[in-house]
């Protein structure tokens, strides 16, 4: 990299490039110093690499506007092209949606108008042309009220940059920034309170307080008005452009050209609640809110930071996290580096953990958090590791209010968290959770993260971790292997069965094909010992070959599929399948998951027969106590999910090979008609056509393009009819799995006159809920282990109870999977909606199962 990219790239940074200067003004000397020697030769590459760095560490906007001012006393024509590619970068991302870009250039723009490098004016219109279009989106009569998350994000936009220039925009032009406040506070009186029903962490941030709580748009215009109160000062925000104000001032203001906003969508043709609710549903994943604030810790933690900071501070670590994505280490660097003049420890860990648990899914896959706190770990050894390990216990103090798809996310996070730093944790803080019922989510939240842990290494390495608290070895995994039913164990006498399942191994062994091992079956085990045995001895055979490795069970599937498939043709004698699968891997849970995951990778068992399986009777009696079930479903309906997802990527990407076939065959033929339409000379005479070795190439060009185009529109007509095939599949999917959600709460639930809300629901013949509530705070991290005030450090029994009743625990727990897939799942539940609301979803079923399905769906 040339050393001006370099200076560029690391402006701000305490690096050797500034001889580990950390002042800012220096920075910004030794950067425009070398950017100005280097402007005559380089411009066209210094232009694009500013706008990069500008987009990609946002969190130094304020260093590249103070550079891109003093480059505008330089050469005022390159600053006009760094605003007009701006402008168009500008439009591109309002056309487009792409709400990153929106918001971190408008930042940009703030910051330029601050350096004198645009108008204040300018900036006002650009903020007037967003509220217009906001305002006009919730207006009842004129707008489409479906998509105000986009005028949410417009206005969000507008007040997120205030921080960065309220206090310039009110010297200079006082009158304006009024008048857009003003039209602010005239559009959050017409809009409609968002409710963060579905999303919330909690399931008791829903009850009840959603309608008095402030949502994030009214919770941010608060903390402006505070700012504003406060005459506009950021801690949090450096101003560099102060340093340089008297320079600044003798630059000329350029004009920032017009834009405008998207059309707003049409309304559905025919107005209803379901049209205005998959309207609304899709305005929520273009314009997505970025961030919930996770209130891990007592307020005392942060009491010094003032409201704006917190906003300022977030925003910091939202954009390192965006753009860092892939880079762990730098991510981190960045993280621990802000340009804040105050300690955020406690903010940074409430930030990170309300990405990895945020609702309906993580901005990014949750291994780059796992790596991202294991890094700032490191990076910060005597501060971050206590405030981590004071989130988590704040978090199990919790964990009964927990939504259920939090929950796993944290149980994975925390198990794979530990596997980084050799499993060490204080479990006898926890050991009393074996006092508590086998349904309390402490208990089972501590079993499961055990179980986790053993699959990322082994049953004696996490035994050997617990050895301050040996009695959670009883929440410990089974430690034994496969379950293999003919195995001739020593003393049992062995039976014809057995000796089927060895000669079927010595078969398998001596590699005959999957159709001689058929016909083997069907002539001497089928007719003597019927379906079930066949069944039950060629599966613990062939499992138990395989068991040695994934490896081997893959090569087993697909090597002897077949033979599973002729036996287990139909969805009834496929959930045979699967219950002989648990019994050999009852002792090993991802093996029974990855089994009948590969299974119906093979298609030898349907999505359907998965679900008739985990509803089954002996597995219902474990929604409440064990993962088990629940992961092998959500295996089952992912895998669904991401057939149909790639299916359609397949389908744009055909779709656009047909638009180029198109293209290359009707030039190919143009040219054809032209060259025969020349007229040529051959022995003296007038002939038409070209030459004839020309036109020959050009009859077999124009054939071949047409032949292309002709195959790739018979692939996309496949791929669409594969695409009907599996809607049409996953229509009859989610209609299965309603019903016998729906059935199996009928039976359980209490009638709905006695609990119509979770929370009479939790106190159905029962006191309450309570986990210690001999104090208030269960959240209160006070030392400096960042150990509870209550910890059981010395593993003793305390007063804690469970009062929730196991049937309850049942209901609760099976209410937060329903809401859980419907939030997960909503893109593809939507269109079926109305067949949902027709044969599930009736007033028949229960008013908890209807509130769950409604919550996910944000309905």
């Amino acid at each position: 990299m040339s050393s001006w990219g370099s200076l560029l790239l690391r402006i701000g940074d305490k690096c050797s490039e500034y001889s580990s200067s950390s002042d800012f003004k220096d920075h910004i000397e030794t950067c425009y110093g070398a950017l100005r020697r280097e402007l005559e030769h380089s411009s066209t590459d210094i232009l694009p690499f500013i706008l990069l760095c500008a987009e990609q560490l946002p969190h130094k906007i304020p260093l590249y506007g103070t550079v891109v001012g003093l480059l505008n006393l330089e050469d005022e024509d390159f600053v006009k092209k760094i605003i007009e590619n701006t402008q168009t970068s500008f439009q591109d991302a309002l056309d487009s949606g792409s709400c990153d870009r929106i918001r971190i250039l408008m930042r940009f723009l703030t910051v330029l108008m601050c350096s004198k490098v645009i108008q204040p004016v300018s900036l006002v219109v650009v903020f007037e042309t967003l509220l217009s279009s906001a305002a006009t989106t919730v207006d009842d009569e004129k707008g489409n009220t479906s998509w105000q998350p986009r005028a949410d994000f417009y206005v969000t936009c507008i007040l997120s940059c205030l921080p960065w220039g309220g206090a310039e925009l009110v010297e200079q032009v006082p009158e304006e920034i009024e008048r857009v406040l003003v039209g602010i506070q005239a559009y959050l009186s017409i809009r409609r309170h968002t409710s963060d029903s579905g999303l919330s962490f909690f399931e008791d941030d829903e009850s009840g307080g959603d309608l008095v709580a402030k949502d994030f748009l009214e919770d941010l215009w608060e903390r402006i008005q505070v700012l504003s109160s406060n005459g506009w000062k950021v801690e949090s925000v450096p101003r560099p452009h102060l340093s340089f104000e008297a320079q600044l001032v003798a630059g000329k203001s350029h004009e920032f050209g017009p834009i405008s906003c998207p059309e707003q969508p049409d309304l559905p043709s025919i107005i209803s609640a379901v049209a205005c609710g998959k309207q609304k549903h899709d305005a929520e994943l273009k314009y997505p809110q970025r961030t919930r604030r996770l209130n891990i810790f007592p307020a005392s933690k942060t009491e010094d930071l003032q409201p704006i900071d917190r906003f300022v501070v977030e925003e910091y670590l939202l954009d390192v996290l965006l753009f860092f994505n892939g880079c762990r280490k730098e991510c981190a660097s960045f993280m621990v580096g802000l340009p804040v003049p105050f300690r955020y420890e406690y903010l940074l860990a409430e930030t990170i953990f309300s990405q990895l648990l945020l609702l309906p899914q993580p901005p990014f896959k949750p291994i780059y958090y796992t790596l991202v706190i294991m890094d700032l770990c490191k990076a910060l050894p005597g501060a971050f590791p206590a405030v981590v390990a004071g989130a988590v216990r704040a978090l199990f103090d919790k964990i009964a209010d927990l939504d259920m798809e939090c929950r796993t996310r944290l149980i994975l996070w925390f198990s794979h968290h530990l596997s980084n730093f050799q499993f060490i944790w204080p479990w006898e803080e926890w050991a009393y959770v074996l006092d508590l019922p086998k349904w309390a989510p402490q208990r089972v939240f501590v079993q499961e993260v055990l179980e986790r842990e053993v699959r990322l290494s082994y049953w004696d390495k996490i035994k050997q971790s617990i050895e301050n608290a040996p009695t959670l070895e009883e929440l410990l995994p089974p430690k034994g292997g496969p379950n293999f039913k003919y195995g001739g164990e020593v003393g049992r006498e062995k039976t014809e069965q057995d000796a089927l399942s060895a000669e079927l191994s010595n078969k398998v062994k001596g590699r005959q094909t999957a159709r001689e091992i058929i016909v083997w079956i069907e002539e001497n085990i089928y007719p003597v010992h019927g379906l079930e045995v066949t069944l039950s001895v060629v599966v613990q055979t062939l499992l138990d070959i395989g068991s040695k490795s994934f490896t081997h069970l893959i090569t087993v599937l697909e090597r002897y599929g077949q033979v599973i498939a002729k036996i287990c043709p139909d969805q009834d004698k496929q959930v045979m399948l699967i219950a002989e699968v648990s019994s050999y891997w009852k002792n090993n849970a991802q093996m029974t998951a990855i089994a009948i995951d590969r299974m119906m990778g093979y298609r030898l068992v349907s999505n359907l027969a998965i679900v008739r399986w985990v509803f089954s009777p002996e597995n219902i009696e474990q929604f409440h106590t064990s993962d088990r079930p629940w992961e092998i479903l959500r295996n089952a309906v992912s895998k669904t999910y991401n057939r149909i997802t790639d299916l359609r990527k397949e389908i744009s990407s055909l779709k656009k090979g047909v638009i180029s076939a198109e293209e290359a065959a009707y030039k190919a033929k143009a040219d054809l008609a032209a060259a025969e339409s020349k007229l040529t000379l051959v022995e003296g005479e007038p002939v038409l056509g070209e030459n004839p070795a020309r036109l020959k190439h050009l009859k077999t060009e124009a054939e071949k393009t047409k032949e292309e185009e002709v195959t790739i529109r018979d692939s996309l007509e496949a791929k669409e009819a594969l695409l009907a095939r599996a809607l049409d599949e996953n229509e009859v999917l989610f209609l299965s799995l309603y019903n016998n959600f729906s059935n199996v709460l009928m039976e359980r639930l209490p009638d709905a006159s006695r609990a119509g809300t979770l929370q009479e629901l939790k106190t159905n013949h029962g006191d309450s809920m309570a986990l210690d509530l001999e104090e208030s705070s269960a959240m209160e991290v006070d030392d400096e282990n960042g150990r509870p005030k209550k910890s059981r450090s010395n593993g003793g029994r305390t007063t804690n109870i469970y009062n929730v009743r196991e049937k309850e625990q049942w209901c609760l727990s099976t209410l937060g999977y329903v809401k859980a897939f419907s939030r997960q799942y909503a893109s593809e539940i939507w269109p079926h909606i109305e067949k949902l609301d027709v044969e599930v979803l009736t007033e028949d079923a229960h008013p908890l199962f209807r509130k769950a399905v409604y919550s996910g769906l944000r309905r």
